[in-house]
């Protein structure tokens, strides 16, 4: 890349090498053209009004590639589904999603682009939650042109790793809520469970939840988390009665009821007594007492994720120990927080 000059009746196409400067007297003061600027035939009259018959352009060697393209490609090259593209605009384009639902990125992937020597990208932290029309992450080319080299290495990790950035759209589901607890069933005290699982529903788009009601029976728990499954619910939420008290027995009907625990207790607070188990591909989790006195605990987390069709592990809820832990904000600006970011 080198410096050239030409008359500006001839530089359609160039590449301007600085920013040309438009002043006019008590109006205004600055760059009419910023530097990297692609010279169209519109700009032609301007640029001879403020006085330039000749331009600085940038003369691109066959190798390489202008900021503004070099950009595109990067976004091209990283994006997947779920995702359009904004710009560019010197060298930067954003990646929006097009849909509500979970963000995952390819972070080993993302490293790997972002020790390429000239570009950068950054992102929000994969499995975050994030909504239609949401700038989810961004590529930037640093200096006003790249070798064209540097693209194919990018797809060289395109091609290692797959797509680094994705929204994964939430997939239709039918949500049985089974609230536990005799003080709840022989109504003594109102259903507290019921409205936050619906607020949560009404949220991701799902119809409202199917509700039932269970005293702290672990085999009559077992047979209403059966009843749920036989009508097709493809998740299934058991609240209350997750601590280690006599009188709290739903990991235990939820054992009963033929469901595979993956996990009991998870390193998120709040949320350690969260239970997590599998009925073949049914998730069947058990949120705990603090998913109705809280307005953020793992549930949110892991929510998010079953609802975009993940089979959540025990090593997943292991990792959230980092980052799991709440600050309980009087304000909670969950999820543009770091609250279950540190994990992933």
């Amino acid at each position: 890349m080198k410096i050239s000059y030409a008359s500006t009746k001839d530089a359609v196409g160039k590449v301007l090498s600085h920013d040309v400067t438009r002043i006019v007297r008590g109006k205004c003061k600055g760059p009419a053209f910023k530097k990297g600027h692609v010279i169209k035939p519109e700009d032609i009259p301007l640029l001879l009004d403020i006085g330039k018959e000749h331009v600085c352009f940038l003369d691109l060697e066959e190798d390489e590639l202008h900021e503004d393209e070099a950009g595109l490609d990067l976004a091209s090259i990283a994006a997947g589904e779920g995702l359009t593209m904004e710009g560019p605009s010197e060298g930067r384009v954003d990646l929006i999603a097009s849909c509500s639902g979970l963000l995952k990125v390819e972070v080993e992937g993302l490293l790997k682009i972002n020790q390429l020597p000239g570009v950068v990208m950054a992102s929000l932290h994969t499995n975050s939650p994030v909504i239609k029309g949401e700038r989810v992450a961004g590529t930037r080319v640093i200096p006003l042109a790249v070798k064209k080299e540097i693209l194919e290495q990018a797809e060289q990790i395109r091609a290692l790793k797959g797509p680094l950035i994705r929204v994964l759209k939430y997939q239709p589901r039918r949500l049985g809520a089974l609230i536990t607890g005799r003080e709840v069933y022989e109504g003594r005290i109102e259903d507290a469970f019921a409205p936050v699982l619906k607020e949560k529903a009404q949220y991701f788009g799902l119809p409202e939840p199917l509700l039932d009601y269970a005293p702290d029976d672990a085999g009559l728990i077992a047979s209403k988390i059966k009843i749920f499954l036989e009508k097709n619910c493809d998740l299934v939420v058991v609240t209350g009665g997750m601590s280690v008290d006599p009188d709290d027995v739903t990991p235990a009907g939820i054992r009963l009821s033929g469901a595979e625990v993956e996990k009991y207790g998870a390193p998120v607070l709040p949320g350690a007594m969260f239970l997590l188990a599998y009925h073949g591909p049914v998730p069947v989790v058990g949120v705990p007492a603090c998913g109705m006195y809280f307005k953020t605990t793992i549930f949110d987390l892991v929510l998010p994720r079953l609802l975009a069709g993940e089979r959540i592990e025990s090593s997943d809820i292991a990792a959230l120990g980092h980052g799991g832990f709440c600050r309980r904000c009087e304000s909670c600006l969950y999820p543009d927080c770091a609250f279950g970011k540190g994990g992933f």
